[in-house]
């Protein structure tokens, strides 16, 4: 035991360094992250066999009892030892810390990043004494009909749990699953929950608050996803040519939706009273975003105010904005520029909830000498 481990394991005590056993180059090892400065560089560097991982973007030094012992190493699962036959408690922590790096390194949103894992460790502890190399494509149809569909979870979550498991035995190479044979569910073909004008009139009207009020109204007048409102910095309004810049959103795409003349003055009278400093719509914090559950209650409390009967989501006010484009008029291919969609078959499911052209049918029950 040297005096330059017992120097780190102090430091690992001070929380200067963390040590987290890590899978690297398909070997045990134990990463040490901490700030980076020459002295902790040179003192990690001076540990016997210590080596620098551009992949972990870490020192990392080998995996045995005296280094595990002397440095206490906090892992997910504290079962997990080399000896331990639970293959859960035994591989899943490396494997699923491989699996997060490999996402980030390839800029995943850290919102598909946990779903994915979420997804993945609870295929992992399904199959718990299972080794995952041994895992095969009769284990995911198994999987899919004795917990998925046994406990009635929905067509999407199954079929993100089939987007995470592909990624992940991709990255997994020593395996028997066939990616290729993996079948996805049949997509449920559902039209989107809409609310008419006088609804959505109803809903802005019963807010007293001008920030709650800007905030709705800009997701229905631009047809904004939450998370898109909530990263608007002021600098993303270009209230000369009437635009709203949206950076980065879903599928990391950057859009630009028009913004009417009511919704800027609208938005001046609110930035006039509240004074945010970089996100429009900032919380309790200056210059740090509204919470994302927060802006869900407003709509809740908004709804019961005005006495509408329907489980409205912030959702249904982007829906709507789709759907009254569309009535009005709007050619879909506006449509789907404006709100960010890959393919025009997904605007397309809005022209089945427009009632502009259906209203022109005239139904045969009228014509009947009744």
């Amino acid at each position: 035991m040297t005096d330059t481990v017992i120097q780190i394991a102090q430091l690992i005590t001070n929380k200067t360094i963390m040590a987290k056993l890590v899978l690297h180059d398909n070997q045990q090892r134990i990463a040490l992250y901490f700030a980076n400065t020459a002295s902790l560089n040179q003192l990690v560097r001076a540990i016997p066999g210590a080596r620098w991982s551009r992949t972990l973007k870490a020192w990392h030094i080998a995996d045995n009892e005296t280094h595990r012992e002397l440095m206490k190493i906090a892992i997910d699962v504290k079962t997990y030892t080399p000896k331990d036959t639970n293959t859960f408690a035994n591989e899943t922590p490396l494997y699923i810390e491989q699996f997060t790096r490999w996402m980030h390194s390839r800029r995943y949103s850290e919102q598909t990043i946990k779903v994915y894992a979420d997804a993945i460790i609870i295929l992992l502890k399904y199959y718990a004494n299972k080794p995952i190399s041994e895992i095969d494509n009769t284990d995911i149809i198994n999987f899919n009909n004795d917990y998925i569909k046994k406990n009635k979870y929905s067509a999407s979550y199954q079929n993100q749990v089939v987007n995470a498991l592909k990624l992940f035995f991709t990255v997994v190479k020593n395996t028997k699953i066939n990616i290729a044979t993996v079948h996805r569910p049949k997509r449920e073909k559902r039209i989107p929950n809409v609310l008419n004008k006088e609804e959505v009139s109803a809903i802005l009207n019963s807010l007293n608050n001008i920030k709650h009020k800007a905030m709705l109204s800009l997701v229905y007048s631009c047809g904004l996803r939450c998370g898109e409102l909530l990263k608007i910095e002021l600098t993303d309004i270009d209230s000369k040519r009437n635009i709203l810049r949206i950076n980065q959103s879903k599928g990391k795409k950057d859009r630009i939706s028009p913004l009417s003349d009511k919704t800027i003055n609208l938005l001046r009278t609110y930035a006039k009273a509240h004074q945010p400093e970089r996100y429009l719509f900032e919380g309790m914090q200056k210059g740090m975003p509204y919470d994302a559950r927060s802006l869900q209650l407003v709509l809740k409390d908004a709804v019961r105010k005005a006495n509408i009967n329907k489980p409205v989501t912030l959702h249904w006010l982007r829906h709507s904005y789709a759907t009254h484009l569309l009535e009005n008029g709007t050619d879909l291919r506006y449509i789907q520029e404006i709100l960010g969609h890959s393919s025009s078959k997904t605007t397309e499911i809005y022209t089945h909830v427009s009632t502009r052209s259906i209203r022109n049918i005239v139904s045969p029950f009228d014509s009947l000498d009744l």
